[in-house]
């Protein structure tokens, strides 16, 4: 009975998506820009468990937290290029005050990148790969930079460090967490990253069977103090592989923007 209760619950947990809600304090985080909300979506894989009606309901529980800010981590379709269009249609019902950013994953650059980048732009989604923004409010700023997905693209830093001060709060987004272990500059102050599903399958996060990281469960889930920076990785929205859950819950990220200086 309790293993017939334990694969019912692991075919459900796919279903309980949560918002996960974190702070990050830092002195470079200027104070036009304190109490931002950024909201970090991962690994949606429209064609697993997901369809496009659990997308619209997300949309419309993101845009019910009111972001300034919504950044994508990659991975928006299932074993199949087809679901990219209907994926980003309902992500561009996104409506952040400020804006919308994303990067790549691997399974878009399996699929087909060229018609994933397409669809994002289409959607009024910038996407950073290999690229930087920087965001002006009240004559402060922050910026925020991508790198291409560690298995499958190239990754150049450059556009987001090489104009930044020591001093200025700087975000990066690598759908892989893994990147983290490659950064050599302490310009970066808060990482965000997708991939690993929480490992999608857990024993109340004390044993993983597998994480797809070169690193075990380092990077599996949550903030992580790296080298170099900190890194914050969502448990993604959908599934791959298998599709269920224990106790890995699917997430959306929440984060506050909190100045400490």
């Amino acid at each position: 009975m309790i293993f017939l209760q334990g694969c019912c619950y692991c075919i459900l947990e796919p279903e309980l998506w949560t918002v996960r809600e974190f702070e990050f304090k830092d002195e470079d985080i200027p104070d036009a820009f304190d109490g931002t909300k950024i909201v970090f979506i991962a690994d949606i894989h429209l064609g697993s468990n997901i369809t496009e009606e659990k997308i619209a309901y997300m949309v419309e529980t993101v845009n019910q937290l009111a972001p300034d800010i919504i950044i994508l981590g990659g991975d928006y379709a299932y074993k199949s290029a087809a679901y990219f269009r209907p994926c980003f249609k309902e992500l561009g019902e996104l409506r952040p005050v400020v804006g919308k950013y994303g990067v790549l994953g691997n399974h878009d650059h399996w699929y087909d990148a060229e018609l994933a980048s397409e669809c994002m732009i289409d959607a009024g989604i910038e996407q950073l790969d290999n690229k930087a923004v920087w965001i002006e409010k009240d004559g402060a700023k922050i910026k925020i930079g991508g790198v291409g997905d560690l298995w499958t693209d190239t990754q150049n830093i450059a556009p987001t460090i090489e104009d930044a001060e020591p001093d200025d709060f700087v975000i990066l987004v690598s759908h892989n967490p893994d990147f983290a272990e490659t950064l050599d500059t302490d310009k970066i102050d808060l990482m965000f990253s997708g991939h690993t599903h929480g490992g999608q399958v857990s024993l109340f996060g004390i044993w993983t069977p597998w994480v797809p990281s070169r690193y075990g469960g380092k990077y599996r889930s949550g903030m992580i103090d790296a080298a170099k920076t900190k890194v914050l990785v969502s448990n993604g929205f959908g599934t791959t592989a298998v599709p269920f859950r224990f106790t890995v819950r699917p997430d959306i990220l929440l984060v506050r923007l909190k100045t400490s200086h």
